[in-house]
């Protein structure tokens, strides 16, 4: 089905599309120097797109964005405003740059991707941003924000809401965050750890965040909140 077409077919049809993108990115072998499985997370229509960098090797074992190190430090970022860990891979549509293990960088940590190997798995975050059509894009690290913006220190963006607009039309806001590698140290001193505050609070103001945490919130009855026994 053309995109122009799924961005006004219902939900169902867009999952089963996002369903087979997950299918056909598992077969993937297009970067000989990247080490596979693809790792996807849930076929989710969130209105809430988180774009990570690369998976590690503990991601390609497990088949789980963001499943060790970096991925506590992450959810315990989102739990701090409203979604654990669990609700977060439930409720949320988790991306990356790209998709298989760069390998390691022989002057330690790991590789950062090729510009062709950025572009050749681009198509797939791609194609899950025009089905989800999110109306928040959280890009996670140097590699994430430069897909969907224009920046040149991460100083100047995280803290700040931006705006979005696709090839398509449709529009969103971007709300950056700095990558929770261990190795860095951006957001543990001043300016990051003020900014990195700074972003988590817009996230956790904006609709879009505020709707799925809400899901945890029971429902009033007779105007009321029920109250535990």
């Amino acid at each position: 089905m053309p995109e122009s077409n799924l961005q006004n077919a219902d939900p169902r049809a867009r999952h089963a599309t996002l369903v087979r993108l997950h299918a056909d990115l598992e077969a993937c072998r297009r970067c000989p120097g990247m080490q596979g499985p693809p790792v996807h997370s849930a076929a989710v229509l969130s209105p809430v797109m988180v774009i990570g960098q690369a998976p590690g090797t503990r991601e390609i074992e497990q088949l789980r964005p963001f499943c060790w190190t970096a991925g506590k430090t992450l959810f315990g970022w989102f739990a701090s405003i409203g979604l654990n860990e669990a609700a977060c891979r439930e409720r949320l549509l988790i991306s990356a740059v790209c998709r298989c293990f760069p390998g390691k960088n022989p002057k330690g940590g790991d590789r950062v991707p090729d510009r062709g190997e950025v572009e050749r798995c681009g198509g797939w975050w791609r194609a899950e941003m025009n089905l989800l059509r999110p109306r928040l894009i959280i890009p996670v690290g140097k590699l994430a924000i430069a897909q969907v913006m224009e920046f040149r220190l991460l100083n100047e963006v995280i803290g700040q809401q931006w705006p979005y607009r696709s090839k398509m039309g449709w529009t969103a806001d971007i709300i950056p965050l700095p990558h929770p590698s261990g190795a860095s140290t951006w957001f543990k001193m001043e300016p990051g750890r003020t900014l990195l505050a700074q972003a988590l609070e817009r996230i956790a103001a904006h609709p879009d965040w505020r709707g799925l945490a809400d899901l945890d919130t029971p429902e009033p009855i007779d105007g009321r909140m029920p109250v535990a026994d």
